[in-house]
Formats: structure tokens, C-alpha cells, sequence
């Protein structure tokens, strides 16, 4: 196992993408921490599987958006296990505005979208530096979306909010290297319970990708988890992983 004695923490862990990355950080033999905003039962139950594949395990809630929870998680972290060695920003919001709805984009809305897809990256990158820095270095890999460079998607905030994090991940791979590698994964659709009941946008995009499927969370994490361990001389890079999609 690529990981045995590293400590990975996913945010927005317990469902979805960040399920599939708990679990396979965990498979590979790291310790995983859990983070949650709200599915507290959710991470709790992913915990429960991440232990019953050999892993020790911890869910633990904190909002990303807040930079004194994202601090005190760290601490935990620190308490609990000692070290850090990879982090995934997976934690992440949107509200389902049409892009042509300018009115319907308010004030509220944008600011949620940014205070966790943005500031929830940052914090927690920001967070996690000190504690990777006291050990071996690390790697850190934030989960933005194809939305960020095509400009399609839930809403302008959240296109916009995926643009800043492939930003970001550039930015912190030149200040933070050569301890700590910073790349972000790019998915396309990937069926989780986002896209729950959209059958009719499901299909169109199947329709619209080469390789004839929406992602499974599977397909992300394995993406996430080669960026982790299965290279080292890769930094400040954005892989795509969208069977195609802006191919077309």
C-alpha cells in the first residue's frame, strides 16, 4: 500500500466525490479524516467503511468557509494523528441559477458559492501548509470542474468559483514547491446526488462525450489519488477527467 503511515484529509468527505476519495486514500493505507459541514451521518458511516477496509479513521465537522474552523480542524488533526500528508479540497456548493437569469444570481447566492468553493480551498490549504511542512511535505489536490474553463454549468457563481480554484491551485504550486505539490482534478458530469432526478440533462451530456457515460465518483477519485501518491515531479497542473466531454 503507496500510503501505509501517511494521513490524508478529504473535505466534504462523506458523500459523493469525496466519499470515493476517502476510501480510496484509505485503501491505499492512509488514515482519513472526514470533514462535514451538515451530512454528519453520512461521514460517519463513510468513517465506519474506511475503518473496515484496515484504515483508522476520524469524521469530523468543520464549514470550510470559516477560517477558525478550518484552524481548529487542523489542530484536531495534529492531536489526533500528528501529521498531514494530503489534502483534497473537495468540499463544495452551487445554486441552480440559469446563466441568462442575471436577476435570479443574488447577492446571497454568490457569496455562498465563493465563501465554500473559494475561501473553503484557500483556508484549508492555507491550514494544512504548517502541519505538512513539520513532517515530509505533502500534496494537495483541489476538485474543481470542467465549469471552470468551459463557463458552463449550475450557475455563472459556480463557473466562476471553479476558474478561482484552478487559480489558486497555480498559485500555491509556485510559493509552496518543492515540499508541497498543488493540482487540481477537473470533472465533467459525475453522477452523485447533485444531478439526482436531471435525467434529461443526464442523457444529453452521454450523448455529448465520447466515451458514452457520466463519470462515477470512482473515476475522480482514482484521478485525486494519482495526483497524490502515483507521481511526484507534477505540480501547478489541472487534469481533466471528463470521458471527452470538451472534446466536443
Amino acid at each position: 500500500m503507496k500510503l501505509q503511515n501517511k494521513v490524508a484529509l478529504v473535505t466534504g468527505g462523506g458523500t459523493g466525490i469525496g466519499r470515493a476519495c476517502t476510501l480510496a486514500l484509505a485503501r491505499e493505507g492512509a488514515a482519513v479524516i472526514v470533514n462535514y459541514s451538515r451530512s454528519r451521518d453520512d461521514a460517519e458511516q463513510t468513517a465506519l467503511e474506511a475503518r473496515g477496509r484496515g484504515a483508522r479513521a476520524l469524521a469530523v465537522q468543520a464549514s470550510v468557509a470559516s477560517d477558525s474552523e478550518i484552524r481548529a480542524l487542523m489542530e484536531r488533526v495534529e492531536s489526533e494523528f500528528g501529521r498531514l500528508d494530503i489534502l483534497v479540497n473537495n468540499a463544495g456548493t452551487t445554486s441552480f441559477v440559469p446563466h441568462e437569469d442575471l436577476d435570479g444570481l443574488t447577492e446571497e447566492k454568490w457569496d455562498e458559492v465563493m465563501a465554500v468553493n473559494v475561501k473553503g480551498a484557500f483556508f484549508a490549504s492555507r491550514a494544512a501548509v504548517k502541519l505538512m511542512l513539520r513532517n515530509d511535505g505533502g500534496s494537495i489536490v483541489n476538485v474543481a470542474s470542467i465549469a471552470g474553463t468551459t463557463g458552463l454549468g449550475s450557475s455563472v457563481a459556480y463557473c466562476a468559483s471553479k476558474a478561482a480554484m484552478l487559480s489558486i491551485t497555480k498559485s500555491l504550486a509556485r510559493v509552496l514547491a518543492p515540499r508541497i505539490r498543488v493540482n487540481s482534478v477537473s470533472p465533467g458530469l459525475v453522477m452523485t446526488r447533485w444531478v439526482s432526478g436531471w435525467d434529461r440533462f443526464i442523457e444529453a451530456n452521454v450523448r455529448a462525450t465520447p466515451m458514452q457515460r457520466a463519470a462515477q465518483p470512482e473515476d475522480i477519485a482514482d484521478a485525486v489519488v494519482f495526483l497524490s501518491t502515483g507521481t511526484s515531479f507534477i505540480t501547478g497542473q489541472n487534469l481533466i477527467v471528463d470521458g471527452g466531454k470538451t472534446l466536443c
